[in-house]
Parts: structure tokens; C-alpha cells; sequence
């Protein structure tokens, strides 16, 4: 019989830390843990030897997309490819390890999973091999996001930013309509290591005692923040889903968004505003004053989004790779 090992290491505040903490407790075969040290974003971690695989006809599977290659076979849930649009060095490292340790991988299981058809169809072309299975298992939204509960107390309005300070996730062009928008606050929630950086740009703007800065936020407190907001704001590029445009229209708050990102457009809908330009502050900070001004409500998505319906996609490509 195949056995299920399970690489559990990816734990964090962060999009792939919370499927995997949502996803592998409702996992329904058997699984044992690699019980591997360090980090899985290491591109030399996919050469390490694999001392728990005792049976040449193991399975691994990874909540996230570091490849192991001494696995007899290695089922991926790759959410997106956006390391593939970085610049310099950091493009050809990644073209580099996707290109090798990470293809091979998925090429050998002749299946790779995903979070959404953005990232589906992304992953689709970088393939080029009909033989691979890509299945979309989508993305949850957990029980603490919804529209009834506490809501986070305010005497000026706010809109609420959950991300961080990387190129792609654009918190700037939020900082910089802040210039231009002064009856506007942010909340914003970004890993504490990032914001000494945050803090000191919004300080280049003039707009530091406008924008409060938080970290190790817990689902309830974060969902308290969305029904206090005006609107969530997601300026993100690229994405693969968009979880934090999906918990904050699941608690009522619009989402402010560039149309132009697929994965967060395809989940906010007319839930919000669609921005034309991703990089216009004047666009972005007429958004913030109109989402302030008159505050709204919407509804929340449908239940299409639910960490049992993933659990049990993701359960079902297992058991059939299993048998």
C-alpha cells in the first residue's frame, strides 16, 4: 500500500501558511509527517535526502511549492508563479529552480494542484505538457469572516491593507494617495519585520500619523478590522487568489482594487471598485475619499470558497494518486 508523507513545514503568518493550516488537519487519507527541518523555500532543499521514506512507492505531498526530489513521487500545490516576474538575479534564480527542481517534480506526479483558474491557467502555459493534470482546489475563507460580529471601533474612517512591502503587493501607490486624500486613514497589517521600512516610507509622504501599522493580527481581531473598515484595499499586481479581498467582503467591507489583477478581480466583482491604473494615486486616493465618504456594505460571496470543499478536492487527487 502507498504511503502519504506530508511536508508540514509551511507555518506562518502568510497565504500558503494558512492554506496549509486549514488544509492538512481535514486531509482524509492517512498521513504522516516528513518531520524535515528547514525552510522549503530553499532552492538546495530539494536536494536533501529524505530519511523517513522507508517505501520506494511513497507519496509526499506539499501544501506550497517546494520540490523535493528524492521523493518517489511529489504532489505540489503551486498557488501561483508570480517569483517567475522578479527582476535580475532574483528572475533567473527562480527561472532556475521552477525551470528545474520544481518541473521535474510536477512532470514526474503528472498532477500539480493550484487556488484558482488565474493561477490554472498560469501554470497551464509555463507547462507546455498535456500530460500533467492541473486541478484548481480553490481557497477557503474561514469561519471568523462574516458580516455579523464585533466590529473594530473608530472616530475617523479607515481602510484596512493586509500584505506586504513587496513590489507586487503595490502598498505604495496606498501610501501615496494618502498624500492626497487627508480625511482618509490606513490600518495595515504586514509581517513586524517589515515595518520599521513601511513606517519610514509613509513617513517620506507625510502621512506617518495617518497610518497604524500592525502585526500578529488573529483571524477574529482581523475580522473586527474588516467590519470597522470603509473598505478593505488590495492594490496587488499580480496575484494567485486574493485572500484578503476574499475575508473582506466576506465581513461586508467593499474591496478597492486594479482591475487589472484577475485573481482579485474575479473574486470581488462588483463587490468594490475596479481601478483602471495600478499606479495612479489621484485614481487611488478618489477611491479612498469616495469609499470613505459613503460608507457601504455588501453582501458576502457565495459559499463556493470553503476549506472543506479544498480539503476535499485536494483529498480526492491524493486518493487517486495513491491508488
Amino acid at each position: 500500500m502507498t504511503a502519504l508523507y506530508v511536508d508540514d513545514r509551511y507555518r506562518g503568518a502568510h497565504g500558503i501558511g494558512r492554506y496549509a493550516r486549514e488544509v492538512l488537519p481535514r486531509l482524509r487519507p492517512e498521513w504522516r509527517p516528513l518531520a524535515l527541518s528547514g525552510s522549503p523555500h530553499s532552492a538546495f532543499d530539494a536536494f536533501r535526502p529524505l530519511p523517513a521514506l522507508r517505501r520506494s512507492h511513497a507519496l509526499v505531498y506539499s501544501p506550497g511549492y517546494g520540490a523535493l526530489l528524492r521523493a518517489p513521487r511529489q504532489v505540489l500545490t503551486i498557488h501561483d508563479l508570480i517569483q517567475l516576474r522578479a527582476d535580475g538575479f532574483e528572475k533567473l534564480k527562480f527561472a532556475a529552480y521552477y525551470g528545474g527542481p520544481v518541473r521535474r517534480t510536477v512532470r514526474k506526479a503528472g498532477l500539480v494542484l493550484t487556488v484558482s483558474e488565474t493561477s490554472a491557467r498560469d501554470i497551464r502555459e509555463w507547462l507546455a505538457d498535456d500530460a500533467v493534470r492541473v486541478i484548481n482546489a480553490g481557497n477557503g475563507c474561514s469561519e471568523a469572516f462574516r458580516p455579523d460580529g464585533p466590529a473594530e471601533a473608530a472616530t475617523d474612517p479607515y481602510v484596512v491593507f493586509v500584505g506586504n512591502i513587496r513590489p507586487h503587493k503595490n502598498l505604495d501607490v496606498v501610501l501615496r494617495a494618502l498624500a492626497l486624500a487627508p480625511a482618509v486613514r490606513v490600518r495595515a497589517i504586514v509581517p513586524q519585520r517589515e515595518v520599521a521600512e513601511a513606517a519610514g516610507r509613509a513617513a517620506e509622504l507625510g502621512v506617518a500619523d495617518r497610518v497604524e501599522w500592525l502585526h500578529g493580527v488573529d483571524d477574529e481581531r482581523l475580522a473586527a478590522l474588516y467590519r470597522g473598515a470603509a473598505a478593505g484595499v488590495m492594490p496587488s499586481t499580480i496575484e494567485g487568489f486574493g485572500l484578503p479581498a476574499l475575508e473582506s467582503i466576506a465581513c461586508g467591507a467593499p474591496v478597492i482594487h486594479w482591475r487589472g489583477c484577475e485573481a482579485v478581480a474575479e473574486i470581488v466583482g462588483d463587490r468594490g471598485w475596479a481601478l483602471e491604473s495600478a499606479q495612479d494615486a489621484a485614481e487611488w486616493a478618489d477611491a479612498l475619499t469616495a469609499a470613505t465618504s459613503v460608507p457601504r456594505r455588501v453582501e458576502p460571496p457565495p459559499s463556493a470558497h470553503d476549506w472543506d470543499r479544498t480539503a476535499g478536492v485536494v483529498s480526492d487527487a491524493l486518493e487517486e494518486a495513491l491508488a
